[in-house]
This record gives structure tokens, C-alpha cells and sequence, in this order.
């Protein structure tokens, strides 16, 4: 994926503003996958049997399953020139997730601060993943560099640059 004209940079957003993602329907199938990546094979994730004997009743998906998830609905909302992941922080697990679920990620500016110059800049959002019923999931702070409109004026000076 390369960036497009619709990606916001670091200078178009505010702190305050809020945005949710479209929604993704949490699958067996991608609890199984995960469980073959992670090698978490734990018996709540994967075993029916096992799981009728918890307080759940029923298999729930891995948390990191559903955080990873979060993180890749929240690449979208909203699309950012974003540069890395810097920082997740007091992240919490709030309630289960379970294959049918439905999560969605609001995401909201809490502090904006500008590095090299305007080039990047550091957002500090706050992230809550929730399900159909509105219950938030999981929640915490994420950090991230995202490219600012200097770095454009900056690329198109160096590209004007006499070689």
C-alpha cells in the first residue's frame, strides 16, 4: 500500500478530533490462523469442550488477535502518512470477543507534538475497540509518527536540487 492523496498528514489533524472505523466480524477461521501464528494454542481459543466449562461458555478469541485486528481497522480512521508505532500504553482487556462479534476501533486525538521541524510529528491517540453492542473491548493509548507537510516541501526541494 503506498500513500494516496486522501492520507492525512501530521498538520490536518486536531487534538479533540474523533473518527470510527468501518466494522470487522471477528471468524473461527481467524482464530484458528492466529492460534497457528502465535502458537497460542490455549484450550479457551480452540477447544468447544473446554470452553463450555468457563465462565464464557463458549471459545473467545485471543486477545492480541483482537488488538492486531484493532491496530489495521485504525490504519484506516483515519488514513495517515503514518511513518511507525512508537508507543502503545495502559492498555486494557475489557471484555471478551467471540467468533461473530463484530469490532469497530474510535480513535481520538489527545496531544499532537512536532518533531524535525515539521517534517513528522508525533500523535498521541487514545484507541477503543468495541463490539456491535458498543461495549468497549479493549482500549489504551497508542503513539505514532505520522509524515507532516514540511516533509513534502522538503522532498520537493531536494528533487529540484541541482545534482
Amino acid at each position: 500500500m503506498s500513500f494516496t492523496a486522501q492520507h492525512l498528514y501530521f498538520d490536518d489533524v486536531e487534538v479533540g478530533q474523533e473518527w470510527e472505523s468501518f466494522g470487522r466480524t471477528v471468524t473461527e477461521t481467524d482464530i484458528v490462523q492466529f492460534a497457528g501464528v502465535s502458537g497460542d494454542f490455549n484450550p479457551i481459543h480452540m477447544d468447544h469442550e473446554y470452553a463450555r466449562t468457563t465462565a464464557f461458555r463458549r471459545p473467545i478469541a485471543h486477545g492480541l488477535l483482537i488488538f492486531s485486528i484493532g491496530s489495521g481497522l485504525g490504519v484506516a480512521c483515519p488514513a495517515m502518512r503514518t511513518l511507525a508505532l512508537l508507543e502503545f500504553r495502559e492498555w486494557y482487556f475489557r471484555e471478551p470477543v467471540f467468533p461473530g462479534d463484530t469490532i469497530r476501533v474510535r480513535s481520538r486525538v489527545l496531544q499532537k507534538e512536532v518533531r524535525g521541524r515539521g517534517r513528522r510529528g508525533e500523535i498521541t491517540w487514545q484507541r477503543r475497540i468495541v463490539n456491535q453492542e458498543g461495549k468497549i473491548v479493549q482500549e489504551g493509548i497508542v503513539v505514532i509518527l505520522v509524515e507532516g507537510r514540511g516533509a513534502k516541501k522538503h522532498t520537493a526541494d531536494a528533487d529540484a536540487a541541482p545534482r
